[in-house]
């Protein structure tokens, strides 16, 4: 099971990296999209912890939805697994001006040192090996994040505190400015 999640992850990144230059044209209401990745993941037994925190409406990105879906995937699987086990994680969807989408997805668990966090969009980069193995991870989430966002001339941002939590947030363009 975990050398085929490996696997898996290692040809998404392979696809992403291979269409880095050909720019999504299709509009994405982020919102939506957002809403209704939450409820079906919040529907899962262990999972009922993560809510929509904010959805502004009719935040339109040119994004390819698939990807934006595996994107906020990756995202809520790291706050599960990393943040606290009894916390909620967060996502919200809201105008950052001017003219661009802020997705964000924060929890409330132990936090990340900060001479991790330059590193970890690398792949099979590990804050605590043991931990991450142990969790199921294959270290290739956030690199594959990072390269959906470079995909679409987006911004991530990875802002951490110590005891305190972890927000993960996606800046993007919107479509209609």
């Amino acid at each position: 099971q975990r050398m085929l999640s490996l696997v898996e992850d290692l040809m998404t990144l392979s696809h992403v990296e291979a269409e880095k230059h050909d720019r999504p044209r299709e509009p994405l209401d982020l919102g939506q999209l957002a809403a209704r990745v939450v409820g079906e993941v919040s529907s899962l037994k262990g999972k009922e912890r993560v809510e929509m925190a904010a959805i502004e409406p009719g935040l339109l990105v040119l994004a390819d939805a698939g990807q934006f879906e595996q994107l906020l995937r990756n995202l809520i699987d790291n706050a599960l697994k990393y943040g606290g086990s009894d916390t909620p994680v967060s996502v919200a969807v809201t105008r950052q001006e001017p003219g661009r989408a802020r997705l964000t997805v924060a929890d409330k668990g132990p936090g990340i040192a900060p001479e991790h966090l330059p590193h970890l969009t690398r792949r099979f980069y590990r804050t605590d090996p043991s931990r991450s193995r142990a969790s199921g991870g294959t270290g290739l989430g956030l690199a594959i994040v990072k390269h959906i966002v470079e995909r679409h001339l987006g911004e991530l941002t990875i802002a951490s505190t110590l005891g305190e939590g972890t927000s993960v947030s996606v800046i993007l363009p919107l479509a209609n400015g």
